[in-house]
Parts: structure tokens; sequence; C-alpha cells
């Protein structure tokens, strides 16, 4: 008789956060809940300090936070804006750390101590940001995996965050989730009926958030004290830091209240200054233009109009922000929603979604508690890009070639899906192929993103005009493969995206991250 105890499986959901990140984890009977950090807080600041002794030592969340008031230099924050970016380093004591593994850092400090209170945590989803094109998806997954997680999807935030605003409120229509967070915006119309949800479409802009509007905060400080002193507030990388936090701190109050009240120490003198409400919604007002534009474009992508939406979701902590209620409810005549925790109803959906992954990929894995708790739910996501591959047809009218991009997968396209295109040799004797994987709506390979060029090498002595299948697919947990099919020697080229240690796309996955996140040890 076996009297082993069954081992526990932790089913997590991870929001990787511009400011704060948070884990949650399903319970015994399917439902999410927040694990706190060591600290007992359910947010960690997406904030990094590399220890002045020991740089092997890393300093994750508030502790991190504090540390650039001492030594700016040493410290990291907001690094979800550079992640996929492979010019993009940060050098210290010699080693330049890249976005993968500096968000790596961040999301080791959440897996060990969630792991200190559950027990072991190996599969994972992680969020980002509807908008995300290809390049920083994987790049995402790759942090996930430096920091020892099973990365088995990523989620889109509004449809998380709709997933557990759906499986906890009475949200039903055509729903628009509005998810403006710390340093990204995103806005989604989804279709919801019960727990039965569709994606109809995501629009979204991958720099503009609570930091933007902090920045507008700190311009009015230094230019008060300019006007007063004719001098610089800020002379020094902590000062700056210093008034980065306190301009948050203003941009929470003016959400509570109409001003706000601080005392400037700088290098000419002291004085106190006044914020109003007022003055912070006017500097402000290009950013939520911004926003506005969006809500116009993904309505009209859609095909909606304004009175059609029957509910508003609120997503993020800078939703709190009255300005930003203040136009919905113009735009759309109601009040949006607000009766869950805009911090937190990220990373509460995205483990759903992870148990959602879990009983489609290991069913045998999900305790029955758990697969009892999310039977009802069904989840339909889509692309949320076009992707294509560039081409040199004949124009019709001047029967010369063109440079084109012809798009195999279309946005909007619901999840998983599959398409294929034939395309055509141009030469005799053509022995190479470059083909190169796009990302983008337009035509014109000028204005597209072209994520990854590769050889595809065709056999010898062949005339013109040989078929090559070209065929597409992506699954429910956002990764995409990529087939070149030589049709008449049966040769093939097939690409899953990943990053490699220097940010660049690669065939697979070198693993050279974790065994650098291995050493490292995270505090």
């Amino acid at each position: 008789m076996d009297n082993k105890v069954p081992k526990k499986t932790n089913i997590v959901g991870i929001d990787l956060g511009t400011t704060f990140s948070a884990l949650a984890v399903l319970n015994a009977i399917g439902k999410s809940e927040i694990v706190p950090n060591a600290d007992g807080e359910r947010l960690t600041p997406s904030a990094i300090f590399f220890d002045e002794e020991n740089s092997d030592v890393v300093r994750v969340g508030i502790e991190a936070v504090n540390s650039r008031l001492i030594n700016a230099r040493r410290s990291i924050r907001w690094i979800k804006r550079h992640i996929g970016d492979a010019n993009y380093h940060k050098n210290i004591d010699g080693k330049d750390w890249t976005p993968v593994e500096l968000s790596g850092l961040i999301l080791k400090k959440l897996k060990q101590e969630c792991a200190a209170e559950n027990g072991e945590i190996r599969d994972a989803v992680i969020s980002v940001p509807a908008h995300f094109d290809e390049v920083r998806r994987k790049a995402t997954m790759d942090a996930g995996i430096a920091a020892g997680l099973n990365v088995i999807g990523i989620v889109n935030e509004p449809v998380a965050a709709a997933l557990y605003y759906a499986t906890t409120r009475d949200v039903s229509g055509k729903v628009l989730v509005y998810d403006l967070g710390g340093g990204t915006f995103d806005v989604t119309i989804m279709d919801v009926k019960g727990h039965q949800m569709e994606i109809v479409c995501s629009q979204g802009d991958h720099a503009l958030g609570g930091t933007d509007f902090d920045q507008k905060i700190l311009e009015i400080l230094e230019q008060t004290y300019r006007d007063k002193f004719g001098a610089e507030l800020i002379i020094s990388d902590e000062d700056r830091a210093k008034y980065e936090d306190e301009s948050e701190d203003i941009k929470k109050t003016l959400s509570r209240r109409r001003v706000a009240k601080k005392m400037l120490y700088g290098p000419a003198g002291n004085m106190r200054v006044e914020i109003k409400r007022e003055m912070f919604e006017q500097a402000i007002s290009s950013l939520i233009a911004r926003t506005d534009i969006l809500v116009e474009v993904v309505l009209e992508e859609a095909n909606l109009k304004s009175s059609e939406i029957d509910k508003i979701l609120l997503v993020g902590g800078s939703t709190r922000i009255p300005l930003v209620r203040k136009h919905l409810e113009e735009k759309f005549g109601f009040e949006p929603e607000t009766a869950v925790n805009v911090d937190e109803c990220v990373a509460l959906g995205t483990a759903l979604h992870a148990g959602l992954t879990m009983l489609r990929e290991k069913p045998d894995a999900v305790p029955a508690g758990i697969s009892s708790g999310l039977k009802d739910i069904n989840l339909t996501d889509v692309c949320n890009h076009s992707y294509g591959t560039i081409c040199a047809p004949v124009d019709n009218e001047t029967g010369r070639r063109i440079i084109q991009n012809r798009i195999i997968l279309k946005k909007n396209t619901p999840l998983p899906c599959e398409a294929s295109q034939m395309f055509y040799t141009l030469s005799e004797g053509q022995t190479e192929l470059e083909v190169t994987i796009s990302q983008g709506e337009d035509t014109a390979p000028e204005y597209v993103t072209k994520i990854a060029t590769h050889k595809f090498e065709l056999p010898p002595n062949r005339p013109a005009e040989r078929p090559v299948k070209v065929t597409y697919s992506y699954d429910v947990n956002q990764r995409m493969h990529c087939k070149f099919e030589d049709i008449e020697s049966g040769k093939t080229l097939e690409l899953d995206f990943r990053l490699d240690e220097n940010g660049k796309i690669s065939e697979s996955n070198t693993g050279e991250n974790n065994k650098q996140l291995d050493s490292v040890k995270v505090k």
C-alpha cells in the first residue's frame, strides 16, 4: 500500500507589470488568489537594485525602489518598456544585463517567494499587453524560462482581466476592456455570454501609461522651481529618482483629492508647491487624447458604435485618474465597471488562464477540484496582428515585379488558426530563397515589422516558378510556427520563435539565460 501524499500541483499566473508585478495561484476549487510577497504585500514593485558589495545579490521590490535614492546607477525600473529590444542593456560591474535577464530577476523573486508558502512553482502563464509584437511576447516567455519557470502560455492582459471579471461579476454582451497600467495601454472588445468569451479585436500603445503621467507632474515641479529660483531642481540621478517617486505620489493624491502639496528641496533653496487637479489634467490631456483615439480605432475595427457597447471594464492602476473615467462616461453614456481591484485582476485572470491551459494540455495533472471549478469557462482569443512574408509578384498593369508584403494570417483571426499560401521561385537555377516573416497590416514592406529573415536552400538546376508553400499557425498559447516547404523536393524550413541571450531571434532556446540566473541571489 502506498502512503505517499500526492504532490501538490501549483497552477500560477503572473502579471509582469511595468511598475508592479503580481502572482496568483488557483486554490483547491479553482478560484484564483493573490500570493503576497515576503513583505506581506500583494503587489511587488518591478524594480531591481544590484547590491553594492556583491553584484551577484540582487534586490527586487520595495527595497530596490528605496535604494534608487542612494545609488540610481545600480537601479533599474520600468524594464518592461525595453523587453524585446536587442539594443538595450544595463551594465553593472562589467556585465551587460539584457531586458530578458532583468525581467527574469523579477519573475524569479515572485517564484521563490510564492514557493516558500505554496511549494514548488513550475508551470505558469505570464500576461503581456495585447498589442505586444511577436518579439516582445517571446522575450517575455524567455524571461520566465530564465527564472526557472515552465511557461505554458502567454495571455493578453485585457483578456486575463476580463476572464476574472466575467467569472466573478455579472458581465455580458459587447464588453470593452480599458487597460491603462503603469507603462502600457490596451483597449479590447469582447463578446461575453456568461462564461463564454470571444475576443473581437484589440488596439494598444506600448509607451503610454502611468509613468508618462508621472513625467508630466515632474515637468511641472521642475518648471515651478525654475520660475522661482532660476535654477534646476534636479542635478543628479538620485535627485531624479527622488522626484519621480514624489511625482507618482502626487498623481495618486490627485486621484483622491483636488490639490496635492509638496516641499521641493533644491540646490538654490526650498519651496512649497501646490499642484491642482486641473493643472495635472491639462498637462496629461494629450496623453488621454491618445487613449481616446485608440478607443475610436478599436470600435471602428469591430464595426461597432459606442452605443452598442454594453459594459466597460477598467484595468490598471492609472484608471483611477478621474479624467480617464470622465472621458469614458462622456463617450459611452454610462459609468465604467470598477468592482474588482484594478491592480490585481490581470494576475487573478492569468491564473485562471493557466488553469484552462493545463486542462487542455495536461488534464491528468489538474486536481479534480480545480477542474470542476473551471469546467464551464470557454475563452476564444484572436491574433492581435497580421503575419505575412515579403514576396515579388508581377504587377498586372506594368508587367514588372514589385516588392510586396503578403499577409498570410489576418489580424483578429480566432485562435488556434492556420493558413497557407503558395509562392514561386523567381529565376532559373535558383538555389537559395530569402524568407522573411513580417508583422503588420500594410502591403508595403517599409510599413511592417520584419520579425525574422532566414536563408532557405533549394535544390540546384531547376527552372523558375517552382512552388514553395508557406504555412503559418498560431496556437491558443500565443505561440507561432512558420513552415516553408519546397513542394517538388519536400525540403522544409520550420521556425518557432525564440530569443537568444543577446535578444536576437533564433530558432531554438539556447538555455543560457537559465544558467546565468541560477547563480544570482534574488532578495
